[in-house]
């Protein structure tokens, strides 16, 4: 599979840059011709991304977080969202739906919609040296006409 186009941003873990990370990933899918509910799709996956490195990446102060969107051949939009924090000891753990460390005021859930609004999702982390989120989405083929 050949990629055809790629962006890269990195920016500091703070909340007001959810909302940039969001809107950077829709101009750029934006691109490929996607429709209402893919781009819909896609800012929930990279708003729940962004936003689990936010809160849990760094409890200590701030760090950076780096998003990654490449489009492939095959209407193939890859998003990769990658923090250096303190990692997820257990992943299986962390993705069952409700568990969350954030206290009562987190829902547990963002794994779950990340997963629900993607064609595939893979969580990789190692305590101490951060988290990398995948996430897949298949863009609708159009046909003119």
């Amino acid at each position: 599979m050949r990629k055809l186009n790629e962006m890269r941003l990195t920016f500091p873990a703070r909340s007001e840059n959810e909302a940039f990370a969001r809107a950077a990933v829709a101009v750029f899918a934006g691109l490929y011709d996607p429709t209402v509910e893919e781009l819909g799709d896609l800012r929930m996956v990279v708003s729940e991304a962004v936003t689990n490195a936010v809160v849990h990446a760094y409890p200590e102060g701030e760090g950076a977080v780096t998003l990654t969107a490449a489009f492939y051949e095959g209407n193939i939009l890859k998003l990769r969202v990658r923090d250096t924090g303190v990692g997820i000891p257990d992943v299986k753990k962390a993705m069952e739906p409700l568990f969350t460390t954030g206290g009562e005021e987190r829902s547990g859930i963002g794994f779950s919609v990340m997963e629900s609004f993607s064609d595939g999702l893979r969580v990789r982390s190692s305590p101490g040296r951060g988290t990398t989120v995948a996430i897949t989405k298949r863009l609708g083929v159009r046909h003119d006409g």
